[in-house]
């Protein structure tokens, strides 16, 4: 660019201090080097410099405006672009902890676990988001409108797209994620029951959090998974451990760059059980052979130490296998377990109603030698049945059996044979007896927290009831007769109540009346550091006493005992074992003639308790003793295995 044109025009001979001539010897030089390295210096015209300053203040003042603009007017909407360029924040899901028997035997295992989760916003605001999910599509074998639904639906920043992928199928993933950048491989982890279908109900089992579950939970990623029931749900927060969190860094254009890690994710408390593996394991199996050589369908068992309240064992038949939920299970094969109605997925042990039949007849005495109603000593005469006739018309009477006559019977005697007509007697009264009547009945069995939950640590327990006369006219709108009390003094009528009540009752009988919450954790332990340390450990919890003369509980557990030890005993067959036990028997009616749901409660050593087991069984064809052969070979295993 020439400049001569802004050249200042000057009188010829007029030096400017700027100009600049080369003296003689320069010129010399100039004429030896072939080129003259005089300089002249030309003034700018003034004009000219005015202009350009004009032109950088305009240029400057465009550049402040658009910043101006871009900072202020659309800087939320460019601070929020840049924010999910930069990166997002994800959760790092911890290990969970791990669960133990007694004995520090695993119970379970993680193992690792790998889901697609898409970046929804990132991804509906791509020009190829068709063609993401229909890569997407292609490799999880998925509809691309399923995974279209699944996308627009969410009300989630995150989709989970599948979970627990195969490994074939990670492998492709891996091999095509520069084809859908907004998606990514993330690592989870999946539960392994060692022990399946005997522990199922206790342990419970893992699936993936749902939309409520998220929306109400803390720190969880939407591929997280969450306990559903058992253990794994009642202790969730201890078990789930802390989170980590790291940012997903990526470029202006969306390039994914790598991941910062923000913090570490800390491993999940692990759970040390009361329960014995072993034990639990023979418990099921015994009562599964027993269902089944019976031809029944239904049952439960439940062990606890009567000094304590610890669960020994707790089992429901039939069970599932809760391994089928570490993977994704299909909705044939859920469906199929969940509308079976044999209800596997129901704990018989904590949430099944049942009337007890004779296993209430030791809460019934107890209660008749407390208000004083009958001497121990005192024999009456059954003969297999009572004659009742109506208070309305003499003319009419009802005729209330027993199984079979057993002649003049004290009150230890009743217990052992197992009398429907002496309890009839001091339930109800007959000829002269008094009887507790139901009130009182009712009074006896809240004392052994019949219509109470017993607290234990396991989601879904049931509440006792025990029918009154009340109740009967608020929903039947019937009067209360005497038939009523008969029925409920042997554990008929409305009564419902837990495999595990009756347990906790029997458990207050041979311990002198302490009702014990029942436990199945015993501590729960940190292991981050290397070595064990107990976070809280449950130590007995008295849930209340049971407010009778501990004469009188001795008499009640003398009757148990005859029951074993005598050749007329309901539970004979238990005489064998290595140890001195007591025992109930009970068999109660259902609504099909001649299908009966049977009981065995019993507690051992007998002069010092230290187990109490009570079985029962649903559906029984015929009067016959289906508990008892679970009974004794689960006692006769504990003994052996603790007298080693």
């Amino acid at each position: 660019m020439s400049f001569n044109k802004y050249h200042v025009n000057r009188p010829a001979g007029d030096i400017e201090t700027h100009e600049v001539f080369l003296d003689t010897l320069s010129r010399k030089k100039d004429e030896e080097l072939g080129f003259s390295e005089k300089k002249l210096e030309v003034k700018i015209k003034e004009k000219f410099i005015y202009s350009m300053a004009v032109f950088f203040l305009l240029l400057a003042g465009f550049m402040f405006a658009r910043s101006f603009w871009l900072q202020v007017v659309d800087g939320k909407q460019y601070y929020a672009l840049s924010q999910a360029n930069k990166g997002r924040v994800n959760i790092i899901i911890p290990e969970r902890g791990i669960i133990y028997d007694k004995n520090l035997q695993k119970l379970v295992l993680n193992a690792p676990a790998y889901d697609l989760v898409c970046d929804k916003t990132s991804l509906i605001q791509k020009e190829n988001a068709e063609q993401q999910i229909a890569t997407i599509a292609g490799i999880v074998k998925q509809e691309s409108s399923a995974i279209e639904t699944l996308v627009t639906e969410s009300n989630q920043p995150k989709v989970l797209i599948a979970s627990d992928i195969d490994q074939s199928v990670l492998l492709v993933l891996e091999a095509k994620k520069n084809d859908i950048p907004d998606c990514r491989i993330e690592k989870n982890t999946t539960r392994n029951y060692l022990f399946g279908s005997s522990f199922s109900h206790v342990l419970g089992h893992m699936g993936k959090i749902s939309k409520n579950e998220f929306n109400q939970a803390l720190n969880y990623a939407v591929n997280d998974n969450i306990g559903k029931d058992g253990l794994e749900k009642q202790y969730e927060s201890y078990l789930r451990g802390t989170p980590g969190q790291s940012e997903i860094i990526k470029t202006a254009q969306g390039v994914y760059k790598g991941d910062t890690i923000l913090s570490e994710p800390s491993q999940g408390h692990n759970l040390v059980l009361n329960i014995d593996a072993n034990l639990q394991k023979l418990s099921y199996e015994a009562l599964e052979r027993s269902i089944k050589n019976i031809g029944a369908k239904r049952g439960a068992a439940v062990a606890l130490d009567p000094r304590s309240g610890a669960v020994l064992a707790m089992v429901s038949y039939p069970s599932y296998d809760n391994n089928i939920f570490s993977k994704s299970i299909s909705q044939k094969d859920f469906d199929a377990l969940n509308l079976d109605p044999n209800q596997p997925f129901f704990n018989r042990a904590v949430g099944a109603k049942y009337p007890v039949g004779s296993t209430i007849k030791p809460f019934l005495a107890s209660g008749a030698l407390e208000e004083g109603i009958i001497d121990p000593a005192k024999k009456i005469y059954d003969p297999g049945y009572i004659i009742v006739r109506s208070q309305y018309d003499p003319s009419v009477t009802y005729k209330f059996a027993g199984v079979k006559p057993h002649g003049w019977v004290d009150m230890r005697e009743a217990l052992a044979v197992s009398s429907n007509i002496y309890f009839f007697t001091v339930g109800g009264g007959y000829e002269g007896q008094e009887g507790l009547g139901p009130t009182r009945i009712k009074k006896y069995l809240d004392m052994y927290g019949w219509e109470q939950k017993t607290g234990i640590d396991l989601p879904g327990e049931f509440k006792g009831f025990v029918p009154t006369a009340e109740w009967k006219k608020q929903t039947k709108n019937e009067p209360w007769w005497d038939g009523d009390t008969y029925n409920l003094s042997i554990g008929q009528s409305d009564l419902q109540v837990t495999p595990l009540q009756v347990a906790v009752g029997y458990a207050a009988i041979a311990n002198g009346g302490t009702l014990y919450k029942p436990q199945i954790v015993q501590k729960i332990i940190d292991t981050s550091s290397g070595k064990p340390e107990t976070i809280q450990e449950f130590a007995p919890e008295i849930a209340g006493t049971v407010n009778i003369n501990q004469e009188y509980l001795q008499i009640i557990r003398e009757g148990m005992r005859e029951g074993v030890r005598r050749d007329y005993g309901s539970s004979v067959m238990l005489n064998d074992l290595p140890v001195a036990v007591a025992g109930k028997t009970g068999t109660a009616e259902t609504n099909k003639a001649g299908i009966f749901n049977t009981w065995s409660s019993n507690f051992a050593p007998y002069d010092n308790p230290e187990i109490v087991f009570v079985t029962t069984i649903e559906g029984v064809p015929g009067l016959r003793s289906a508990t008892l052969p679970v009974a004794h070979e689960v006692l006769q295993y504990y003994f052996a295995e603790n007298r080693k």
